[in-house]
């Protein structure tokens, strides 16, 4: 595939102003350096979105997006990042002059681009036999009237009608000048099977008598086809769908996201459903936000599609226990893609097209928000009440929502939904958090043979060390390096210290740590080319006082090795690359640190009222950031020698700790000193 080049996407984004680029699709109001408005990705009445044109991107504070101009066109249109820079080169008449592909990938391309051509084609020709064909009309229009669908909804999809003739699309496909081969890559035509002479075999329309359901990608391109026969023959199937084509991947697409995109956004919920008829039905009667999987089962590719939209899901199941059941399992994969997913039972007999159409919009809107309830709930009430009196299957169904359960990624809702299905059940909480921990030791992978075992959770007492230099430290804190002997990475303890067991991992004010680190890191990513001493940059700054590995979250710790990454190219690190980094997390943070929600007020400097700025503080803001991390550090030993103490110890481990102790307790006096603040009599 092409690729553009560098020094293009370079100039893209240069010349792209963020503020030009958001305020195409909303309404900017400036307020203080920033930019202000309501959030087009989620739905809101106080504007919490935020662009910032001195770092080029934006960020909301009440959904969590941020990026730069790219990634803003990327979320907004659902479109691929070559897509989103060749939009902005035609928004700022930038030409591109893609790289020069190898004679395999031209061909490639040709063949990709040949076959949507294709497709375009003839969905343009069964939408105009729908409409101006007397059997187009009265079978293909008249089937879609009596399902309840009005002209709008038909052209809105782009519906059609394949005539019931065995070569209608060849011969018009010809005349109109399109290649054969693009008609079978994409499965508008079928060879047929006992012909061996590819040249002479005869082939034939694959859709004929069916009503036409394009199906587009999520940038809108019609990559195959859905088609309903209205025969009623047993031995012939009700849906044919396009085959796997270069253009066409099922496990890739879902029906109906290039219309719901932009509603699911709003929405912040992606309704589920299993047919065509079910997403325009629900579509005509006001519900946008609404999906297909088209009859086959989910995928994480589908799972994928979802999450970019929207972290909720609600599965719109039919009143059928059967294919209640067979949907479960994936279900459990909507879990696992970290989505939010709750479920909404239809009456036995009825699906959404169906119950839609039966009681008209407005009750239908009011029974999926009454009846909606969350899915580890519904399949625990659903398994409990088909096994209440067979306690081998109620086993059975306890472990296969347990399995259920283990796929949510988030522990706390993990907790409550073992709390609900104990409850539900009648069993001792414990008995079942034991066989859930059982079940999860299944799950977890082994390491193969010679494999080295996943390392264990760092603790947070690996932070940073007091120093690198002592010299640096003792000219900077005004104090003798042995002051801070003892402290976890500085100097060694001495010897009689350490005791003979490890206490094991305990969490020491987590939110306090993440909160120091925070800082530390915020400082490296927005300053790290100012200077705090002549000829001193923050970065170094920072580096020389708590190493270049200081942090315990996991994502802080990737994100200040990408700096360290850039220092070492004999670069600073910068905001705006940054916050085009591939990983969407990082993107979130980097803005997320960037990104101040409060302003000073002007009205402070018509009153010549000055207040200090960070840039005014530098070395300010770097000592007290790193002095609180060490504090922190600090605390966390105290509390790990608490607990030390608590144990069976003989005692001379005990004189070890208690002196060791003494030790951290005077080091926190010292610092809290310097920070201003008090530490608590007994600490």
């Amino acid at each position: 595939m092409a690729l553009i080049p560098k020094e293009t996407i370079d100039q893209i984004m240069q010349t792209a102003d963020i503020v030009e680029v958001v305020g195409d699709f909303v309404s900017l109001k400036r307020k203080g350096q920033n930019y202000w408005a309501c959030c087009p990705f989620h739905n809101e009445k106080s504007p919490s979105f935020s662009v910032t044109p001195s770092k080029g991107f934006y960020k909301c504070f009440g959904c969590g997006k941020s990026g730069d101009a790219v990634r803003f066109v990327m979320e907004l249109e659902g479109s691929s990042y070559p897509e989103a820079l060749k939009y902005l080169a035609r928004k700022y008449a930038i030409e591109i002059k893609e790289e020069e592909r190898t004679p395999q990938e031209q061909l490639a391309q040709n063949e990709r681009d040949s076959q949507f051509i294709v497709s375009n084609w003839a969905k343009d020709h069964y939408h105009r036999l729908l409409q101006n064909t007397e059997e187009g009309m009265s079978v293909g229009y008249g089937y879609l009237k009596e399902r309840g669908l009005n002209l709008q909804t038909i052209q809105t999809f782009e519906l059609g009608y394949s005539l019931d003739a065995w070569d209608d699309l060849l011969k018009a496909a010809a005349t109109a000048g399109y290649e054969q081969k693009y008609l079978e890559k994409t499965g508008l035509i079928v060879k047929k099977e006992d012909d061996q002479n590819r040249d002479t075999g005869r082939r034939y329309d694959r859709f004929r008598g069916r009503v036409m359901f394009p199906i587009h990608n999520v940038s809108g391109r019609v990559v195959g086809f859905g088609a309903r026969t209205l025969k009623r023959d047993d031995k012939m199937a009700k849906y044919l769908n396009s085959p796997e084509s270069d253009i066409y991947h099922k496990s890739d697409v879902l029906y109906g996201l290039y219309y719901a995109r932009q509603a699911i956004r709003t929405e912040e919920v992606c309704y589920l459903v299993e047919g065509y008829l079910d997403v325009l039905s629900l579509h005509q009667g006001g519900i946008k936000n609404v999906v297909a999987s088209s009859g086959t089962s989910l995928t994480e590719g589908q799972i994928k599609l979802i999450k970019r939209y929207a972290d909720n899901v609600t599965v719109l199941y039919d009143g059928d226990a059967a294919g209640i059941k067979a949907s479960l399992r994936g279900t459990d994969l909507l879990l696992e893609g970290g989505l939010n997913v709750r479920v909404v039972l239809f009456p036995d007999g009825d699906d959404p097209d169906s119950y839609i159409r039966k009681v008209g919009d407005q009750r239908f809107a009011e029974y999926i928000e009454s009846q909606s309830q969350d899915f580890i709930s519904f399949k625990t009430s659903l398994v409990a009440r088909d096994t209440a009196h067979d306690p081998v299957k109620k086993a059975e169904a306890i472990r296969d929502v347990l399995f259920s359960i283990a796929k949510v990624p988030d522990g706390l809702k993990r907790q409550v939904f073992l709390q609900q299905t104990a409850n539900v059940f009648g069993l001792d909480e414990q008995v079942l958090i034991t066989e859930y921990n059982k079940l999860v030791k299944t799950l977890t992978p082994r390491p193969a043979a010679g494999e080295r075992p996943a390392a264990p959770r760092p603790r947070p007492a690996a932070g940073p060390s007091f120093d690198s230099a002592e010299a640096a430290e003792a000219a900077m804190y005004g104090a003798a390096p042995q002051d801070f002997a003892g402290v976890p990475g500085v100097a060694p303890a001495p010897a009689d210290a350490p005791v003979s067991e490890d206490f094991g991992d305990f969490d020491v004010l987590p939110d306090v740590l993440t909160t120091c680190e925070r800082e530390v890191l915020r400082l490296l990513v927005l300053h790290a080319e100012r200077e705090v001493l002549p000829e001193v940059s923050v970065a170094a700054y920072l580096i020389e006082q708590v190493g270049e590995a200081p942090l315990t979250n996991p994502l802080f710790t990737q994100l200040w090795g990408i700096c360290m990454d850039v220092l070492r190219t004999g670069h600073f690190p910068e905001v705006r690359h940054l916050a085009r980094h591939d990983e969407a997390p990082i993107r979130n943070l980097v803005a997320d640190l960037a990104t101040e929600r409060y302003e000073i007020s002007p009205n402070w400097r018509t009153k010549e009222i000055y207040v200090f700025n960070e840039e005014d503080l530098t070395q300010l803001a770097c000592d007290n950031a790193i002095l609180r991390l060490n504090k922190c550090n600090v605390e966390h030993e105290l509390k790990r020698c608490n607990a030390q103490l608590t144990q069976n110890l003989s005692e001379a481990e005990s004189d070890a700790v208690l002196r060791r102790m003494m030790e951290f307790q005077r080091i926190d006096r010292e610092l809290a000193r310097r920070l201003g603040t008090v530490v608590p009599r007994g600490v």
